[in-house]
């Protein structure tokens, strides 16, 4: 049945409670932080420790996490729905999801958190219960002929843990893997004691069918949590300065579920057609549809708006039926992770205008009148809030904004407080065509509403959250640091005693050799190839090959990158080791990376993303280009020159890197990368002894 909003609110009334509560049978009624995923054994009470204790988990039914812990995630097909804010209806479909201990069946396309804390080994078993064998539209794991570039195997898969310092070898953070359907592999990350606490994720990274299954919901919160405090010689962890007994949590997992609805299929073992709107261009599901994810004709340039899809928070779809619960002046922390295969999300909070967004609300179906129509719902004064950490990372110094741009695998904490009570809109405002993924202009979207009950009133945000830290710092931290945390807050609210890695200095990497790394597609040819390169040009970018080792990279060394792309945009992501931003040059040698730079270059309006990064580490970063343009002046090359420093710590074996369009990666634009002793650097050993990637082609 077809559950209908005013439906749901008639037999409410019947039965005087709530729409809220009815709809728990069949969705989620608030945008609640996602459960967490309980360990498999029976849990045994263990004290905890004042210094534990600011680590409690989000859940707080749960063991605060420790030692060796053991979770299984199994992947299933699901059968559930989504909510269609065009429609006010639910559209039912059926994807692939993880499923585990204290999963919320209620919101299933959104995977658990998972949280731990430095030391401790974290044992995941992957259960794959897919079906086996070629699907309709899905040549399989084991199809001879198959070429790697070519979507496949959208029933195997394996795990990435996006963000985390460890092993990426044997059954480490491997992602060249292929855990087939009907199989089970147990992964182990031994996190170092060292580890940074902060946000990261989880996803699925089985080269081939990647963006098909994040597409579905098959990623999740991997949270550290710190309780290191800093010291006169030691940095500490930003969760002590910051507890969340003072500082409540949200966790925010944004993704873009693309599932389709088809018409019938032409020939048995093949996919029908998807179902379009003539008038509005937008897919369409009719009664009794069934939507899905199951072939890459449903991502690619254009995709997503035409889709007429939402961004889902934590699983689910923006309902004004269901707003998110604040509260005036508390601050809260806000970890968020664009968890979606290829749409840019800017995000804003503006007031709700007075009589607009009731109960029952509908976006209207077409671009423009739905732009139109948030436009005079939502309006004001974007409110400021604090970023904190960029991908899990605490930053050198917070930095406020009203609008910060996450590309497809970024992450942000921020510290928001809403300063008058009321509704406000949660919106993804686009920002310039050059500076997102798709070429076609998706418009603003509504997220979320957020209802703000009365409190504490708020007339500077970033006084206010100045303040707040201040006091909390005379309250937490140790005598000896408490002075120069202070003293670092009042200086423009820099965090340097909470900053994970220490700069990397001209003399560290004096002498180590440079990367050079260039995004390509080549559409010369009816295949488009989906290519990287060595250097800064076009003449030797290849597409990945599963048994080709592309970079050999010096244990113990640190080394500067330079990047760029030479067609359209692409946010690079590298594993295991993160980076810091030296700079971001605009094609007139600009650096747009400094704190209040203006990045103009692309034409008005300026592209707010690279602002304020210099300096700052990060795992996935936008690497912008504004070709291909034949309208480019003469002499302006349209290419932006980014470079970056990073280490080459602890753990040696092949990994890789690639564009974190996720359809991108698994069409080509991705390489191996080994980590081997420095004597190995100029080898010509294509394993060094890490093996090349099994998936049985």
């Amino acid at each position: 049945m077809v559950v209908r909003p005013n439906m749901l609110r008639r037999i409410s009334k019947s039965f005087g409670g709530s729409a809220a509560i009815l709809l728990s049978g069949t969705a989620a009624a608030q945008i609640t932080n996602p459960p967490v995923l309980q360990d498999a054994r029976t849990p045994v009470a263990k004290p905890v420790t004042t210094a534990l204790a600011m680590a409690q988990p989000l859940d707080g039914n749960s063991q605060p996490p420790r030692g060796d812990r053991l979770l299984d995630l199994t992947i299933v097909y699901t059968d559930s729905q989504l909510y269609n804010p065009t429609t006010g209806l639910y559209d039912k479909v059926h994807l692939r999801s993880y499923t585990g201990k204290g999963v919320d069946p209620k919101a299933p396309f959104v995977s658990p958190t998972i949280e731990a804390i430095p030391g401790d080994t974290v044992r995941v078993l992957l259960n794959n219960q897919l079906p086996q064998g070629a699907q309709p539209g899905d040549p399989g794991c084991t199809a001879k002929g198959v070429m790697p570039d070519t979507p496949h195997c959208f029933n195997g898969t394996n795990l990435h843990t996006h963000g985390l310092w460890v092993n990426p070898a044997g059954n480490g953070d491997n992602v060249l893997l292929s855990i087939n359907p009907q199989t089970k592999f147990t992964y182990e990350y031994n996190i170092p004691s060292d580890h940074p606490s902060g946000t990261f994720w989880y996803h699925t990274h089985r080269h081939g069918s990647t963006a098909l299954q994040v597409s579905s919901g098959m990623a999740g919160a991997l949270i550290i949590r710190g309780s290191r405090l800093p010291s006169m010689s030691a940095h500490g962890d930003i969760d002590t300065l910051i507890p969340t007994t003072a500082i409540p949590e949200r966790v925010l997992v944004m993704q873009q579920i693309q599932y389709a609805c088809r018409g019938p299929a032409p020939k048995p073992g093949e996919l029908g057609k998807i179902k379009v709107d003539q008038k509005t261009g937008h897919w369409i599901c009719d009664p009794g549809d069934v939507g899905g994810i199951e072939s890459y004709d449903q991502f690619g340039p254009g995709s997503w708006p035409a889709s007429g899809r939402y961004t889902s928070l934590n699983g689910k779809v923006f309902n004004p039926d269901d707003p998110m619960k604040a509260t005036q002046g508390q601050i809260e922390r806000w970890r968020m992770i664009h968890a979606g295969v290829r749409d840019t999300i800017g995000l804003q909070f503006v007031p709700v205008r007075q009589g607009r967004l009731k109960t029952g609300s509908k976006v209207p179906k077409d671009a423009k009148t739905g732009a139109k129509f948030i436009k005079e719902s939502c309006g004001g004064t974007p409110v400021p809030y604090t970023l904190i950490a960029a991908d899990g990372l605490t930053m050198d110094q917070a930095q406020t904004t009203s609008l910060a741009t996450f590309q497809p695998g970024y992450r942000f904490d921020a510290l928001v407080v809403f300063p008058e009570a009321g509704r406000y809109c949660v919106l993804d405002t686009q920002a310039p065509k050059s500076g997102v993924v798709n070429a076609l202009d998706v418009g603003t979207q509504l997220l979320a509403v957020v209802d703000v009950a009365p409190g504490t009133a708020v007339k500077d945000v970033k006084s206010y959250v100045t303040d707040k830290l201040v006091s909390l710092a005379d309250q937490t931290m140790p005598g000896e640091v408490k002075a120069a945390v202070v003293e670092d807050l009042k200086a423009g609210m820099r965090l340097r005693r909470f900053t994970p890695h220490p700069d990397i200095t001209d003399a560290e990497v004096a002498g180590n050799g440079t990367q050079e790394l260039t995004f390509f597609i080549d559409t010369s040819t009816p295949d488009t190839k989906f290519e990287v390169g060595n250097t800064l040009q076009t003449k030797d970018v290849r597409p990945y090959d599963p048994n080709r080792i592309d970079r050999k990279l010096p244990l113990g060394k640190a080394q500067e990158w330079t990047m760029q792309s030479h067609f359209v945009s692409h946010p690079f992501h590298i594993h295991v080791n993160p980076f810091q931003i030296v700079s971001i040059l605009d094609p007139n040698g600009k650096d747009v990376s400094a704190p209040g730079a203006v990045d103009d270059a692309g034409g008005s309006p300026p592209d707010p993303q690279y602002a304020g990064l210099k300096g700052v580490w990060k795992d996935t970063l936008w690497i912008k280009s504004l070709l291909p343009n034949s309208n480019l002046p003469a002499g302006f090359s349209g290419l932006y020159t980014i470079k970056v420093r990073t280490r080459y710590e602890r753990y040696i074996g092949e990994f890789v890197l690639h564009c974190h369009i996720l359809d991108h990666e698994d069409q080509g634009m991705m390489q191996n990368v080994a980590v081997v002793l420095p004597d190995q650097v100029g080898s010509t050993d294509a394993a060094t002894g890490a093996g090349g990637m099994h998936h049985g082609h």
